[in-house]
Parts: structure tokens; C-alpha cells; sequence
């Protein structure tokens, strides 16, 4: 096969439920190439060529530059075996990020928190979790710690009046640790070491087969369970008692062939976070089961499912955003990729219908969080249904 054939191929892999901005239509683009090198892959392993990405509403980039240059974006699920096939993908990068939503029955004083988040965040601190210290981390990146007002609107569930939000990862578990191997090759020597490579026509990937990727998926579920109880752990500390409502992973391993891109899977009538921008509230829903026959016709996914022999896959998706996602308003549309000297260079048309930009590094553009059109696409497309609004009261982001 020729280049084009193998991306054409990977296209026909994405099933894109976004709201169809420049931040999906990036996604879009630099997905194909993660998804060709994972079919191309395949092939050299004696494997069908199926791997599939299906986004969720929020379908948008990733600011970790390693990922985006490895063809992965953001805002859905990658799925490349049947839950079973001893093969890991490491370029895609798992690293349990995840969110605690917690009840209080009383508002706590801001200063108070700010008190507390100045003792919890100093290099002193001797705070451990699996005796594993851990670092205060919430005013780094896209981790935070919101407190909001509960507006029941179903008035079916029994809330406490306030909730916060913890969103954050195991971050002290991504290099070379006192466990071993960190979760991200570029990180870790040891993890880099055993790695297989091949170079593809997209690129090199780095995978693990074997032993050592069931080695790696045991390891990924210790530091998955390491980064809920650092949660809890920091939450007790910041709130004293309270409710859990949720804590779960939207960014990790759900089984050996599926990565959760930014994206919640849902399961047993589990109430869901979406979080939206500081400004915004944010959302506990129900997730529902998708992709019905319905959705599938509705989405104009059924001709290529069928003739792909996806439709399985399709009628199992099961995810649920859990954010907006970011959003460029500057851009408008991806004109073109142009490959350069094994770079990717992404020409986008601008909003003002005036010039183009060359982007490749997406982390260094000037961006915004999508609002609540990620919510309403959701509900539109039947993937949930709305239980409680959160009215955000403070952003710890220190």
C-alpha cells in the first residue's frame, strides 16, 4: 500500500461525533496518523488492521506535545485488539488522569483553603500514598480543585447542598520509580529500554507485546489506583469528611487494547462529571448506552461500520465526555497537512478570511475551553441525560 492508502484507510477508522470546529477538525486531521501506525502495526504483527478511534463531543487536540507528534489527539476512545491481545500501545500515553467529585454538607471559607492548600503544597510536606510521597500538583497544567453549589434538577437524587471537583493524575509515577518502570517511554529509561519500535510510514511507534505488556497493563492498574487514592488523599486534607460521588479514571487504560482519550466510560448507571470552563457550571449526568441503530443511521456511521465490520464496536462505545474540550477561535478550518522532513505541519484557514497559519506544535497556540455546546451535542445525540447543575463558587488553581 501506498501512504495515502494507509491514511485513507485510518480515516475510515474515525468515527467523529464532535461539534465539527477547528479543535475536532485538528483532531480529526492528526488522528489518522496515530491511527495508521497502529493498523500499519498490526499488519507487521500478523493482526487485522481495525484499530478505531470514536470520539465524544469534546473531540479536540492534546497539549502534551509527545502525544500530538505520536498522531493522538484528544476526546474519545482508541481501541486496537478484543480487551485480551497481550499488545500495548505506549505512544498514546495512558497516565490515569481522573476526577474525584466529593458532597459537603458545609461551605468552607476560601481563606481556610488557601491555608490549607499552602501547607499541602510545600516541599516539606511528607504526605505518601501506597509509600509513595506525593506532590501538590493542582496549579500545574489542566489539574485543579473546584467547589461548587448543587442545583438538583431532576430532584430524584439525594445530594449534599456543596461538591468540589478534584481533577488530577499519578504524575510522580511517569518516570522511573521505587515500583519500577514509569508509564511514559520518553520519561523512563527503564520503560524505554524494553520498548519494540518499528518505523512506519507515519513515523516510529513503540509498543510492548508479551509478558511485558501484561507486565505494563498490571503496572498501569497499580498507578490507576494510586491516582484515586491521591485524590481522596489531598480531598481529606482540603474538606475533611465528605461524600464520594465519583473517582475515576478519563484518561488511561480500560483494558489492554483501549485507551480513553479524555472521555468517561460508562457503566452501571454511574453518575458522570462534565466539566466545563471556571466560569461555567459544571454537569453530573447518567450516561446512556451507545451507539443505538438509531444514533449509528443518524450519524451516517452505518454503511462504513457495516463494511468495516465494526458495527460491534459502534454498538459498545459507551463514553461520555468529560470536559469541553479545547477550542481555537482564531481557526477555522484544516486546509491541508504538509510533511516536512518526518514533521507534520497542520494549514489552517483563519476566521477573519484573511492570511493562513502553518501550526505543528498545538501546546504553544493561543486557546480557550469550549462552553456548554459540548453539553447540549451530548444530550442531541442521546449519549446522556442531565441530573445536577454545579455552580462553581471558587477555582483553586495554586
Amino acid at each position: 500500500m501506498e501512504k495515502e492508502e494507509y491514511l485513507g484507510r485510518a480515516k475510515e477508522h474515525l468515527f467523529m461525533t464532535g461539534i465539527n470546529d477547528s479543535a475536532t477538525k485538528l483532531c480529526s486531521a492528526n488522528m489518522a496518523y496515530g491511527i495508521a501506525k497502529i493498523q500499519f502495526l498490526q499488519e507487521k504483527l500478523g493482526l487485522n488492521p481495525d484499530a478505531t478511534f470514536i470520539s465524544t463531543p469534546d473531540a479536540t487536540i492534546t497539549r502534551n506535545v509527545e502525544r500530538w507528534k505520536n498522531g493522538f489527539s484528544y476526546g474519545g476512545k482508541i481501541e486496537w485488539g478484543d480487551g485480551a491481545l497481550e499488545l500495548i500501545i505506549l505512544d498514546v500515553l495512558p497516565n490515569a488522569c481522573g476526577m474525584l467529585v466529593g458532597g459537603l454538607e458545609k461551605l468552607p471559607e476560601i481563606e481556610t483553603l488557601i491555608n490549607k492548600v499552602t501547607k499541602l503544597s510545600a516541599k516539606n510536606s511528607e504526605i505518601k500514598v501506597e509509600g509513595i510521597k506525593v506532590i501538590w500538583d493542582f496549579g500545574k497544567g489542566n489539574h485543579f480543585i473546584d467547589v461548587f453549589e448543587v442545583r438538583n434538577i431532576t430532584g430524584v437524587e439525594d445530594f449534599p447542598p456543596y461538591m468540589f471537583i478534584v481533577h488530577g493524575a499519578g504524575d510522580e509515577l511517569r518516570d522511573d520509580n521505587q515500583r519500577g518502570y514509569g508509564l511514559y517511554y520518553y520519561r523512563s529509561k527503564k520503560l524505554e529500554e524494553i520498548a519494540e519500535k518499528i518505523d512506519t510510514p507515519f513515523g516510529k511507534i513503540r509498543f510492548l507485546t508479551g509478558k511485558n505488556a501484561t507486565g505494563y497493563y498490571q503496572q498501569y492498574r497499580f498507578v490507576e489506583d494510586f491516582s484515586k487514592k491521591r485524590r481522596i488523599e489531598f480531598a481529606k486534607r482540603l474538606f475533611g469528611d465528605f461524600k464520594t460521588i465519583f473517582n475515576e479514571t478519563h484518561q488511561g487504560l480500560a483494558d489492554i487494547n483501549t485507551m480513553l482519550l479524555g472521555c468517561h466510560s460508562i457503566k452501571n448507571n454511574q453518575i458522570l462529571p462534565i466539566t466545563l470552563r471556571g466560569d461555567l457550571p459544571a454537569y453530573l449526568v447518567h450516561g446512556k448506552p451507545s451507539f443505538s441503530q438509531e444514533q449509528i443511521e443518524n450519524l451516517g456511521f452505518a454503511k462504513r461500520a457495516k463494511k468495516l465490520g465494526l458495527m460491534k464496536k459502534l454498538k459498545n462505545a459507551n463514553v461520555v465526555p468529560h470536559g469541553g474540550g479545547y477550542h481555537f477561535p482564531d481557526l477555522l478550518n484544516v486546509l491541508s497537512v504538509v510533511e516536512n522532513d518526518g514533521e507534520r505541519y497542520f494549514l489552517m484557514d483563519l476566521n477573519n478570511d484573511r492570511g493562513k497559519k502553518a501550526i505543528k506544535e498545538v501546546r504553544e497556540m493561543p486557546y480557550d475551553y469550549r462552553g456548554r455546546m459540548v453539553v447540549l451535542r451530548t444530550l442531541e445525540l442521546g449519549l446522556a441525560e442531565v441530573v445536577t447543575k454545579l455552580i462553581p463558587l471558587y477555582v483553586l488553581k495554586i
